[in-house]
C-alpha cells in the first residue's frame, strides 16, 4: 500500500517533471574534458570501496578497488553492512586529503523505500549540527544513519589531521552512502578546522528541503553529484514532497558524455531530471555504474 501511495503521487508529479527546460539553462550546460572526468577516477573507487567489510578496508586488501588507490593509509572503518552501513577513513598521501566514505545499499529495496509518499523530513539534531536553522530539514532515515557514525568519522578525521598533518577532507559515497555523505559535508566543518572540504558523490537521492539545498549550495565546498544515465534514485523522493537537490550535478549521458548541469535540479533533458521524468523512464541498471568504467561494489 505505501508503495501504491508512493507511485499514485509519482504520476501527479508528471505534467510539472515533463515540463520544457529553459534555452537560458541548456545554454549554460558544458560537457567536461578528458582530464576533468579521469580526475574524478580515484574517489569513484574509494566510493565503490565502501561496500567491503571493515576488516578489508582497515588492512586495505580489498582487491581491484583497493590497488587503485595503492598509497591508501587506513585510519579507521566500521558498520556491519545491515543496522549500520559500512564505512571507512584513511589518509591518501597522492592526493593529499582525508578519505571519508559510506556504504550503499540494495537498489531496488532502496527505490521502494524513497518513492513511498510517507516520507517525512525533520530539522537537523542541533547537537550534531549547532546553529543551523531548523528550517533546514533532511530524510529523516538519512540523518538517523549520518547519527550512528557520526562522532566516530569525526574522530577518525581528527586522527588524520593531527597524524598525517592533512589539510583537507574528501567526503564519497554511492547511493544512501552519498546521502550519508552529503550530511557528513555539513557535519564535519561545523566541528573541524583548518582544513578545506570536498565531496564527489554517485547516485545521490534527494537529502532535504529547499533550504537544506540552499544551505549546502552556501556553505558545501568543492560539491559534486555524478549521475549516471537513466538511474532512478536521483529523482527521488520527489519535489512534490518537497525535497529538492543543491547544485553541482554531474550527469553522464547516453552517449557517454558527463555533462555539467548547473542548478539545483536543472530539466534539461541532458540532465537526470529531465532525462528521467519519473522512475518509470528509470534503468535500475543505471544506478552502480559504470562511472568512467567503474561499477560500484566491493
Amino acid at each position: 500500500m505505501a508503495l501504491l501511495r508512493g507511485l499514485l503521487a509519482l504520476v501527479a508529479l508528471l505534467p510539472a517533471a515533463l515540463a520544457a527546460p529553459t534555452l537560458e539553462a541548456r545554454q549554460s550546460i558544458t560537457a567536461l574534458g578528458a582530464s576533468t572526468i579521469s580526475g574524478f577516477k580515484p574517489y569513484t573507487h574509494y566510493a565503490s570501496t565502501a561496500y567491503c567489510a571493515p576488516a578489508n578496508t582497515l588492512a586495505w586488501n580489498c582487491g581491484a578497488n583497493c590497488q587503485a588507490n595503492p598509497t591508501f593509509k587506513p585510519i579507521a572503518s566500521g558498520g556491519d553492512g545491515d543496522g549500520t552501513q559500512f564505512w571507512y577513513a584513511g589518509w591518501d598521501p597522492t592526493l593529499k586529503t582525508i578519505i571519508v566514505a559510506h556504504q550503499g545499499t540494495d537498489t531496488s529495496e532502496f527505490l521502494a523505500d524513497l518513492t513511498d509518499a510517507d516520507i517525512f523530513r525533520e530539522s537537523l539534531d542541533s547537537s550534531l549540527f549547532p546553529g543551523i536553522s531548523s528550517s533546514v530539514t533532511a530524510h529523516s532515515g538519512f540523518a538517523d544513519e549520518q547519527a550512528k557514525t557520526a562522532a566516530s568519522v569525526l574522530a577518525a578525521v581528527k586522527t588524520g589531521i593531527s597524524k598525517y598533518g592533512a589539510k583537507k577532507v574528501t567526503l564519497v559515497g554511492h547511493s544512501l552512502g552519498a546521502a550519508i555523505a552529503l550530511l557528513d559535508a555539513v557535519y564535519l566543518p561545523l566541528h573541524v578546522s583548518g582544513v578545506s572540504f570536498q565531496t564527489v558523490l554517485y547516485g545521490l537521492p534527494r537529502v532535504g528541503n529547499q533550504d537544506f539545498a540552499d544551505y549546502v549550495d552556501a556553505h558545501v565546498t568543492s560539491f559534486t553529484r555524478i549521475n549516471n544515465e537513466e538511474d532512478p534514485i536521483p529523482i527521488v523522493p520527489g519535489r512534490f514532497l518537497g525535497f529538492h537537490h543543491p547544485s553541482g550535478e554531474v550527469h553522464i549521458t547516453d552517449a557517454n558524455v558527463w555533462e555539467a548541469c548547473p542548478g539545483q535540479d536543472n530539466t534539461s533533458d541532458l540532465c537526470i531530471v529531465g532525462d528521467v521524468p519519473n522512475i518509470f523512464d528509470g534503468d535500475e541498471s543505471d544506478h552502480d555504474g559504470p562511472y568512467d568504467g567503474v561499477e560500484m561494489g566491493c
